[in-house]
């Protein structure tokens, strides 16, 4: 089972866990697209979901981070990330996470 957010004009709208064969005869006429994210990474980090450690294998670090309804899709970085928690916080395009303002 995979997750996957349905985006429309770069805003998640929803979220559900299903297997890749699901979208083979799935029919949904609402606009938008499903793209798969992952619930173990974070900041372009996968972590072990045993663990909660860092993955060995990063090639399972997924779009920045998982996606949740109300955040914001980035397609050109191909990347998730929550909407901007206050007017002078910066969003890292690394990690596609926001920084606190310096005080």
């Amino acid at each position: 089972m995979a997750h996957y957010a349905k985006v429309k004009n770069g805003i998640v709208q929803n979220v559900i866990v299903a297997e890749a064969e699901f979208f083979e005869t799935f029919v949904d006429d609402s606009p938008g697209e499903w793209i798969q994210t992952s619930y173990n990474t974070r900041g372009g980090v996968h972590y072990d979901p045993a663990t909660g450690k860092s993955s060995e294998n990063q090639s399972t670090a997924l779009r920045k981070n998982y996606a949740t309804p109300g955040g914001n899709y980035n397609k050109e970085a191909d990347a998730f990330y929550n909407p901007q928690p206050g007017t002078d916080w910066t969003l890292n395009t690394t990690t596609y996470l926001w920084e606190a303002p310096e005080e």
